[in-house]
């Protein structure tokens, strides 16, 4: 199967383009900290599931699998300290969660799915 027909990796864009929609309307300071690393982190969760993806090997996927879940907990770090400062308009919040919410178990299961030393 293919790497863009991986639902989690589908999650992984989701995440992205959603923080991408939500930052871009932000004001310069906030952008270009809190936005800057939301970004970051966000997209680097897709970008290393598709690295992962891309070895050779199980013990290399898992790798990137793990760094990917690493910055799924910085993406909620970040959307948490954006919501605690008023930055998240209504309706912003909400869609995100969802994705996160589905996102986090779903990476695990792939973990899991990779081999026992998986978690």
């Amino acid at each position: 199967f293919l790497l863009e027909d991986m639902r989690i990796y589908k999650m992984a864009e989701d995440l992205a383009d959603l923080t991408w929609e939500v930052v871009a309307s932000w004001e310069p300071f906030t952008k270009s900290t809190v936005g800057y690393q939301l970004t970051r982190a966000a997209d680097s969760v897709g970008a290393n599931i598709a690295e992962g993806y891309g070895r050779a090997s199980p013990v290399g996927n898992q790798r990137f699998v793990r760094i990917a879940r690493g910055s799924l907990y910085e993406v909620r770090h970040f959307l948490r300290r954006a919501d605690k400062r008023g930055l998240l308009v209504k309706g912003q919040k909400q869609p995100l969660q969802a994705v996160l919410n589905e996102l986090l178990p779903a990476l695990n299961a792939y973990l899991r799915s990779l081999g026992k030393e998986g978690l």
